[in-house]
């Protein structure tokens, strides 16, 4: 080869290796950050009766609530879990929409629903899976859901889970899904207050869960309208950067320009944060009060068995193979 073919290879492995990191990093909903986080801290919203066993295994409810997004890149169904296309069916507030997810699927029918995301009604099924481990005094059968549910409601507050626009491609804004869920909270979500105050009962869950859809929603016009209204005003040369994380040189959002959004948007992903933070935490406690206030100290032990562990280095492995191809199961246009 000449020293110029030699040069020009070099060049666009170079290249590959920036899209296909930043292709990685923009693909995690909220961020692993910041599911973890709000695990951890709704541990800190729940009553005394329930507050031992939760930070007895606050790591593992904070290593493991990233799961679910992993499962995207493993299993079949599950991006669907994750988001509502709920614009799809019409204008806020959505009152075409069924509440109820029979009705909904009689409307509908269950495969438009899953094409278009099923949060909302996916959360009800959380619930009710998390209570009935409550009643059965299921340790670890707690715990993975408890992590999980975490996972699912911390997506149902983000505003571009809530719509057909979920990564700005209708708008010419691809790459702002992970620039308000994942680069905010990364380099500015230490100094966030995450006090929320105490978990409470939620007694009417729908319609819990579809207020949680339609604030998120609510919020949508300003995500797109200030950063669009930044990108004209800014130096386009100044708008992205280059970090390097591990071996991989990523094209990030600036911190200038991060900095810019977050200021326009006057601490509406803080807010959203803790709101999915005593979400969580009142969803955990709404299972344990309508599985009967079980004794938390006399469970059954948690333990994670062999099968347990081969099936997470699985999960692992497919995780690693499926974000390297840019491949998520199931929908094509899976939101980012």
């Amino acid at each position: 080869m000449s020293q110029k073919t030699i040069q020009l290879v070099a060049f666009i492995s170079f290249v590959s290796l920036i899209l296909v990191g930043s292709q990685q990093y923009m693909a995690q909903a909220w961020g692993f950050w910041g599911h973890k986080r709000v695990n951890r801290m709704a541990v800190f919203t729940l009553p005394n009766e329930m507050m031992g066993f939760y930070k007895e295994h606050i790591e593992y409810l904070t290593e493991h609530a990233p799961d679910p997004d992993k499962r995207r890149y493993a299993v079949e169904g599950e991006a669907e879990r994750h988001f509502i296309d709920v614009d799809h069916y019409g204008e806020y507030p959505f009152e075409m929409v069924p509440r109820k997810w029979d009705d909904a699927v009689a409307k509908y029918t269950e495969d438009t629903l899953r094409a278009y995301g099923i949060v909302p009604w996916h959360l009800e099924v959380m619930l009710a899976r998390l209570t009935k481990a409550f009643k059965n005094r299921n340790s670890r059968r707690i715990l993975q859901l408890s992590a999980e549910v975490g996972h699912y409601l911390g997506d149902a507050h983000v505003p571009l889970h809530t719509t057909v626009n979920y990564n700005g491609q209708l708008t010419n804004q691809k790459g702002i899904h992970g620039f308000w869920e994942s680069r905010i909270p990364e380099l500015y979500g230490e100094n966030f207050d995450y006090w929320t105050g105490k978990a409470t009962h939620i007694s009417r869950v729908n319609d819990y869960v579809w207020q949680t859809v339609l604030d998120s929603h609510a919020a949508l016009d300003s995500v797109l309208v200030f950063e669009r209204e930044l990108n004209e005003r800014y130096p386009s040369d100044q708008k992205y950067c280059y970090e390097t994380r591990g071996q991989q040189s990523l094209r990030m959002y600036c911190e200038a320009y991060t900095l810019d959004y977050a200021t326009m948007l006057d601490g509406m992903v803080e807010r959203r944060m803790r709101k999915a933070i005593v979400g969580v935490g009142s969803f955990w406690y709404t299972a344990w009060i309508n599985a009967g206030q079980p004794d938390l100290t006399r469970l059954d032990e948690a333990l994670f068995t062999e099968e347990d562990a081969k099936k997470r280095e699985e999960l692992n492995k497919a995780y690693e193979a499926g974000k390297a191809n840019n491949s998520v199961k199931g929908r094509g246009n899976v939101h980012y």
